[in-house]
């Protein structure tokens, strides 16, 4: 029998609760909804020292987070708008993808991954958007058809952080649809032993 598919996810503050993390919890209960298995990284878990190749030893944070990625089926990164891109603190947190260079399916590679841009405004979260595409590129993972951009400047969450912006909701609906869809393929092959074509 096929095991239920891994999707992990990063991103957000260093800090907890901001709209980046919102978002992504969002996404996971959806990605559980449609019978996968999810891991989150935000907030501490993504405040690593700064990514130095050249150090061969890492963190016990950094290693949990490769550790998932490694395992991961399927991959959500959220980041908020720093300055009209993608913040450090998520970048720094991607560049420890490196680390994964060696591996059979090295950085992100074969993986669908679903991505989120929060700014407080449109212009920042479309840019951060586009860099965010051109990371994961780099990384050898797709971008799936649909991502979200969300203008935290309007109201998208109840006082406990839920979300109530029913397009954003719709839009991740569809966003987590594709990278559960695509996981599951992949894990499917996987548990026959088969790589997937190329």
């Amino acid at each position: 029998m096929t095991a239920r598919p891994v999707i992990v996810a990063l991103g957000g503050n260093a800090t907890v609760g901001g709209s980046a993390e919102h978002l992504l919890r969002h996404a996971l209960m959806r990605c559980e909804a449609l019978g996968a298995d999810t891991a989150l990284f935000a907030g501490e878990a993504i405040d690593l020292p700064m990514y130095a190749p050249h150090r061969s030893e890492r963190c016990s944070k950094a290693q949990a987070l490769m550790a998932a990625l490694r395992d991961a089926d399927g991959i959500i990164v959220a980041s908020p708008a720093y300055h009209g891109t993608v913040s450090g603190v998520v970048k720094n947190a991607l560049d420890y993808a490196q680390d994964l260079v060696s591996d059979a399916q090295p950085y992100f590679d074969g993986r669908a991954v679903g991505l989120v841009a929060v700014a407080g405004g449109w212009q920042a979260a479309g840019s951060t958007l586009a860099t965010l595409r051109s990371i994961t590129h780099a990384l050898r993972g797709w971008p799936t058809p649909m991502a979200v951009t969300a203008n935290s400047s309007q109201p998208l969450f109840d006082p406990d952080g839920m979300l109530t912006d029913q397009g954003i909701a719709s839009q991740l609906d569809i966003m987590t649809g594709q990278v559960v869809t695509f996981a599951r393929m992949k894990r499917a092959y996987t548990d026959q032993g088969t790589a997937l074509p190329a």
